[in-house]
């Protein structure tokens, strides 16, 4: 299955009775979790209303260079920049042709010229007009320059002719765009997320924490929900916000983080532990802000509540996965970890240098435990939404047949 990160998707409609197919592929589209704005040419206006696409897409459709309303919001190079996918569908020859040439006479060319994301086009277009040496040399020209043709299809054409040069369907073309169409893997599984780092105080002012952000955890939370789960995120401290859908719980310390989790883990189906919880924390807090006196100061520390083997060790406990960040020996302090703690899976990742903190992507390796054995899987460094899909792919069925 190919997944892609939700995007910001600019869908271009130029002239073509084709058009009547655009409204289903910005709904294909949104409902793959992208957001879609749509620019009109003024001979698209001829055969679909821009009223059509605003109810669809619930944005304004951009028509004009001097769009009153929709100009003064977004103008065509902010519009350029927001895009992260631009598509035209359908891409009619005397578009394609424009676009060759370089020519922004409208807001739809002059976008698609002055913007950074990939371009896509789907022809659409009479069999002759499509098989036309011109056209041909267009879309070559295009092709070199990186921009994506997508179809066309065959069959018979509104003008009574048939063969070549049919807009393809709206659900082929989000495939392409967005990817297949998102099974809900973990429909309505009580999913409980942990993300973030937390603060062990040691007076008022200082703590001990670490360098996590929490986008593991919250790409977890949303791949989650995209599955279909309902999910409530138990997030440290960061400044994220969170997943439309999940209810989340703010905490601060490894003691509050704990409480929040086993007041509901019994409750849950699936537990993925992904915060960096403190392992140890100041056994005396400091009423007032320790001053600087003398060379050395010595702080006693303690061992913080172990999260993870808590749910494991419940009587009925949810299908349990833990993150685990290492600096040397991951594979083998993993499968330690996986056993020792009684977790179904740990996902660790290699974090020497510290390369993941912060960082869009990230890669782990997935090990699970089996008839008292342990097994695993390396996925590979992606995007840490797309390498959260993934994971859950592969703790679905795991989930599933346990």
């Amino acid at each position: 299955m190919v997944w892609h990160k939700s995007k910001r998707i600019l869908l271009g409609v130029s002239g073509g009775i084709a058009a009547y197919k655009s409204p289903q592929l910005a709904r294909r589209l949104i409902e793959r979790g992208c957001e879609v704005r749509v620019a009109m040419t003024r001979a698209a206006c001829e055969f679909i209303t821009p009223l059509t696409m605003q109810a669809v897409s619930g944005h304004p459709v951009h028509l004009h260079f001097l769009d009153a309303e929709a100009e003064s919001g977004m103008g065509h190079i902010e519009l350029a920049r927001w895009a992260e996918q631009v598509i035209v569908a359908p891409a009619s020859a005397d578009f394609l042709a424009r676009l060759a040439h370089g020519r922004a006479g409208d807001l739809l060319a002059a976008v698609a010229l002055a913007t950074e994301a990939e371009v896509a086009v789907a022809p659409a277009m009479n069999r002759l007009m499509w098989e036309h040496a011109a056209t041909r040399e267009n879309l070559k020209t295009l092709a070199a320059r990186g921009v994506r043709v997508i179809g066309p299809g065959a069959g018979d054409q509104a003008c009574g002719e048939t063969g070549p040069g049919r807009m393809s369907e709206p659900e082929e073309i989000a495939v392409e765009i967005a990817g297949d169409a998102r099974p809900l893997l973990l429909d309505g599984v009580d999913t409980l997320i942990t993300a973030g780092p937390t603060w062990e105080a040691l007076d008022p002012v200082r703590g001990i924490s670490n360098r996590s952000s929490g986008k593991m955890g919250f790409a977890m939370a949303q791949a989650a929900l995209d599955f279909g789960a309902r999910v409530t995120l138990v997030s440290g401290p960061v400044n994220l916000p969170a997943p439309r859908g999940a209810r989340r719980v703010d905490v601060v310390s490894a003691h509050e983080m704990s409480e929040a989790v086993m007041a509901r883990a019994p409750k849950s189906q699936l537990f993925i532990a992904v915060a960096a919880v403190a392992d140890y924390r100041p056994v005396n807090v400091a009423a007032n802000k320790i001053k600087k006196d003398g060379g050395r100061m010595r702080v006693e520390l303690e061992k913080t509540p172990d999260i993870l083997a808590q749910v494991a060790a419940l009587k009925s406990p949810p299908f349990t996965v833990g993150f685990a960040a290492e600096t040397e020996n991951a594979l083998a302090n993993a499968r330690k970890k996986c056993m020792e703690k009684g977790a179904d899976v740990i996902a660790v990742n290699d974090v020497a240098g510290g390369a993941v903190f912060g960082a869009e992507e990230n890669a782990v390796t997935l090990v699970y435990r089996k008839n008292g054995k342990t097994g695993e899987e390396a996925l590979t460094k992606a995007d840490k939404y797309l390498l959260a899909v993934r994971i859950l792919e592969r703790i679905a069925p795991l989930r599933a047949a346990s």
